[in-house]
């Protein structure tokens, strides 16, 4: 009886698969891993079965350098999304298998008008179930304040669309005041759901002290933002108890969360302005309404007055006297209602005064009044003492002006 060696037998089945697979072939998988070193890309491809989402097939791939280099770009400018982890592709590969490290797949070409599909019909699927959930249009529902002065805003603290939407509420010609509350989350990548996810856990735990939510990104490329076509988090976003504004910054498709979403604006100003906007309307509408009731009252006393002098210019002298006491008692009246009505006109504007005052006893600026403090690092605040080292330079700012340190 002839023995093999290991190698001899690893040999055989090299030579074996060679010649059964001698030609590229198109593969259809899910990539689980995908890491780059050297130029190279190493991967792991996956299959699951559709109906349970089991792992059925697994294979380890590469795609050399000078493959990569060419493929990678090709494929980013051809679907708009970065070739990670998580996406469904075709790939050209040939068979491979090594002595020592068993068989693996060689990467020569990818066809990104199937990842299109895949995403596309992704999608699809995800708005059909939201429909099927009868969530579509539940945020939607939701009455919006009409004096939406008090907001969560979720996004990067350090996000330049953070800033534009801050600064243009803040900037507003009307002067409105507004209370903001930021609620930092990562507003990118596969870790973007679940972080806005618990964004929103936290506000809804103090949803009384909010009017509306507003989602802030601020533009990118399409595959930082695919995170936006999340099924839990569009999920989470339709049964939200508050009205959620959205401002994540592309135009050219709607997100499924700004479709869920109560009200989507293009970009982080366009929010702003939004929000600015509602508060107009609402402050136009009081004064509307005070003008048209001071309007009616005259007029109402006016009418009143020329009824009386025709019937007094035709009755005799007593029945003169009667109408005349009774006109002044009809006009005390009707001047008391007058008051009256400009004392509600009064107490609403006390009372718009009031939530502006409230809105404002939570400014930074108050807050340093009472005695606290705000270090800055580069005009970025200090929120922990990991993020200062010996030598950074430091400033405390206190409610009468602020003071340059040295860390030492």
């Amino acid at each position: 009886m002839q023995a093999l060696s290991l190698l001899e037998l690893n040999q055989r089945i090299r030579e074996q698969l060679r010649l059964a697979f001698d030609a590229y072939i198109w593969v259809r998988a899910e990539i689980s891993e995908l890491h780059e070193n050297a130029g190279h890309a190493y991967l792991e491809l996956i299959e699951k079965e559709e109906t349970s989402n089991r792992l059925v097939a697994k294979m380890r791939a590469n795609c050399w350098a000078n493959t990569f280099r060419m493929l990678k770009p090709y494929f980013e400018n051809a679907t708009g999304e970065t070739l990670r982890a998580g996406l469904k592709v075709l790939v050209a590969v040939t068979v491979e298998y090594h002595e020592l490290y068993g068989i693996s797949l060689s990467i020569r070409d990818i066809d990104p008008a199937f990842t299109v599909g895949e995403m596309a019909m992704q999608r699809l699927k995800i708005i059909r179930q939201l429909q099927a959930d009868g969530v579509m249009d539940m945020n939607k529902s939701l009455a919006l304040s009409l004096t939406p002065q008090r907001i969560a805003v979720i996004s990067s603290a350090t996000a330049a669309g953070y800033g534009d939407f801050m600064d243009q509420l803040e900037k507003n010609s009307q002067g409105f005041r507004f209370y903001t509350k930021l609620f930092p989350a990562v507003m990118q990548g596969d870790q973007a759901p679940a972080s806005i996810i618990s964004a929103l856990d936290k506000i809804a735990s103090h949803q009384d002290m909010f009017d509306v939510v507003v989602i802030i990104r601020g533009g990118g490329a399409t595959a930082e933002l695919a995170c936006f076509d999340n099924y839990e988090l569009a999920f989470n976003c339709a049964q939200f108890p508050l009205p959620i504004l959205t401002g994540i910054g592309h135009e050219r498709d709607e997100s499924i969360v700004d479709m869920v979403a109560h009200t989507r604006a293009k970009t982080p100003t366009a929010a702003a302005e939004f929000l600015i906007s509602c508060m107009d309307e609402a402050y136009e509408n009081i004064l509307s309404l005070k003008d048209n009731l001071i309007y009616f009252v005259d007029n109402a006393i006016r009418q009143e007055q020329l009824y009386l002098h025709r019937l007094v210019s035709n009755l005799p002298f007593l029945a003169k006297q009667i109408i005349i006491k009774e006109n002044n008692t009809l006009s005390l009246k009707l001047q008391n209602l007058r008051r009256t009505s400009e004392k509600q006109i009064t107490s609403r504007n006390h009372r718009l005064d009031l939530i502006q005052s409230q809105v404002q006893f939570f400014s930074p600026a108050l807050i340093l009044k009472r005695g606290y403090s705000l270090t800055l690092k580069n005009n970025k605040i200090v929120r922990n003492i990991a993020q200062l080292q010996p030598n950074d330079r430091i400033t405390t700012q206190l409610q009468d002006g602020s003071i340059e340190s040295v860390v030492v």
